[in-house]
């Protein structure tokens, strides 16, 4: 294999240039004073949901489904997004979900944002976690 010119810590950098990052303590503020319109996702793959439960009310959709889930134009696209005005994408260290929202912000999605640090910074911080049913 070729040597890489750019490594994935390069692409995350650069994505979160370009998006908005939001902490576990903004992310805990908008969901408190959220009237509906948000939704939290998260992106980590189904056995670290299953593993590590899910931050409550959030919808997991795993991230290589996340461009046809929220394209209406898509065979796949998921009513969930029909009266959602804005997202907070989360995955396990904040590394896919920055690169998830640089990808929704080119696709035209406004009112994306992601939290730094993901499920782990969320954990830390003393973010109440869901565990969901065996």
């Amino acid at each position: 294999m070729n040597k890489l010119t750019s490594s994935f810590r390069d692409l995350v950098a650069e994505a979160e240039k370009e998006i908005e990052t939001l902490s576990p303590a903004q992310v805990r503020a908008a969901l408190d004073s959220s009237t509906g319109s948000l939704l939290l996702v998260d992106l980590r793959d189904v056995r670290e949901v299953k593993r590590e439960g899910r931050i409550a009310g959030s919808l997991h959709i795993p991230r290589g489904m996340l461009e046809f889930w929220i394209d209406p134009e898509s065979p796949y696209y998921r009513r969930e997004f029909d009266e959602v005005d804005s997202l907070i994408l989360y995955c396990n260290k904040g590394w896919r979900s920055a690169l998830a929202a640089q990808t929704l912000k080119r696709m035209g999605a406004e009112g994306v944002a992601h939290m730094q640090g993901g499920m782990e910074n969320w954990k830390a911080e003393g973010g109440a976690i869901e565990q969901l049913p065996s």
